[in-house]
């Protein structure tokens, strides 16, 4: 990309300055005679057919060299970071196979390996987009399997979303992504796999146990065919699209316990044609759940 960009700047001032001093050197003057009418050189025609050639080939052998590069499969490579991403409407979930973990929402990564992604879909058409991190692939129907790779040198969050129309939510099916160090991705594994409490109190157990943990995973605890709910308190949003943050200064934005009183109320309301149903608690009950998952804090 830089050397594309250096030559065409090279070339577009040679060029230009070429025909600005033509066009003032040899402007047409008072009393100028008809000059001797000459058509074709050879030596011309042979440096303006050979330069143009030789810039294509130096941009284009490393273009070439760049683009079967990205056929590369590193889904064996024992270095790489192995992540199975499976697309529901309309959420997102990402397994860990070499670490026996899935999560959901927020993919978090290091930033100094190459991530090998291997994308599929649980229902329709979805895609895999994380613009300022890479292109995007496909999860098609039927089991197919698709598979890109890419590297996260700049810690940061990135947000990546669906770029294929699956359904009335479609536009609400984001990600995140999180690039961290080495360490705080170790971190974070362990804290994972940690063995996780149910509520002390009795009761909200036996009510998250009956409402959440027949579909939700918390640690080793539930099911797992919708999103795990492991360290749900310390990720950014709730659903990817309402946004955690205590002082809230946008409509969007909320403390994360309120997020999760008003999906936990009404799914529906937040991402149409989502498959979880509204929960029916009385305020006592909404408090006591949503609490104890808002303080399912992971400290990376």
């Amino acid at each position: 990309m830089k050397l594309t960009t250096i030559l065409m700047v090279i070339v577009v001032v040679v060029v230009f300055a070429l025909a600005f001093y033509v066009i003032i050197r040899y402007r047409r003057r008072p009393g100028d005679k008809i000059p001797v009418q000459v058509e074709g050189n050879h030596k011309l025609e042979i440096i303006w057919t050979v330069i143009p050639i030789i810039l294509l080939i130096i941009m284009g052998v490393p273009t070439i060299q760049s683009v079967f590069g990205l056929a590369k499969d590193y889904s064996k490579d024992p270095d790489a970071i192995q992540v199975k991403v499976t697309a529901h409407q309309y959420w997102w979930e990402f397994e860990y196979p070499t670490y026996g973990l899935k999560t959901a929402q927020e993919l978090l990564i290091p930033n100094d390996a190459v991530i090998s992604i291997e994308a599929k879909t649980a229902d329709v058409l979805h895609s895999f987009w994380v613009p300022s991190l890479a292109g995007k692939i496909d999860t098609n129907p039927g089991g197919n399997v698709n598979r890109m790779f890419f590297e996260a040198p700049k810690t940061g969050v990135y947000l990546g979303k669906c770029a294929e129309l699956c359904g009335p939510s479609h536009s609400l099916m984001d990600f995140k992504v999180k690039v961290v160090d080495r360490a705080s991705f170790e971190r974070w594994i362990a804290q994972m796999k940690e063995p996780v409490a149910l509520p002390a109190d009795k009761e909200v157990a036996d009510l998250l146990t009956s409402q959440c943990l027949s579909c939700h995973a918390i640690g080793a605890n539930g099911g797992q065919t919708y999103p795990n709910l492991t360290g749900v308190g310390s990720r950014d949003s709730v659903a990817g699209i309402m946004i955690n943050r205590d002082n809230p200064e946008y409509k969007n934005e909320a403390p994360v316990e309120d997020n999760l009183k008003n999906w936990i109320k009404d799914p529906q309301a937040v991402k149409p044609g989502t498959l979880m149903p509204k929960v029916e608690l009385n305020d006592q009950q909404l408090d006591a759940i949503a609490k104890y998952l808002a303080d399912l804090k992971l400290n990376y």
